[in-house]
């Protein structure tokens, strides 16, 4: 496996894990249609979160949240619908949230989790 996939399955455990600390509940991970990938699907109450996760091994090429552009954005928002209507769950409310991971080699991991960025 290429060092940048080991990197991207660490940031998603690492996520969920932190998410999961925080008390969500892990829907699915890596859900995949036709139009994308969505990283973790969460919940917490009545909210259903679609979570993208960046990861990166250190800040020299910036940070990870500026990897999430207006389009990435709207791929979410076309992701979440079509989630919703594959699993037939049409949640009271739902939510887009990034969670950036900040992994150097042999350090702890610094996650940051922006709620609600569409």
């Amino acid at each position: 496996m290429a060092r940048k996939d080991e990197l991207g399955k660490l940031g998603e455990e690492q996520a969920a894990r932190f998410l999961q600390g925080a008390g969500y509940t892990i829907l699915t991970r890596n859900w995949r249609c036709a139009e994308g990938e969505i990283d973790l699907v969460v919940q917490r109450g009545v909210a259903v979160v679609f979570v993208e996760v960046k990861t990166r091994s250190s800040l020299s090429f910036g940070h990870p949240f500026e990897a999430i552009t207006v389009t990435k954005l709207a791929r979410m928002r076309r992701l979440a619908a079509a989630w919703c209507v594959q699993a037939e769950r049409w949640p009271r409310q739902i939510r887009l949230d990034v969670i950036a991971v900040i992994a150097p080699t042999g350090r702890e991991p610094v996650i940051e989790h922006l709620r609600g960025v569409f």
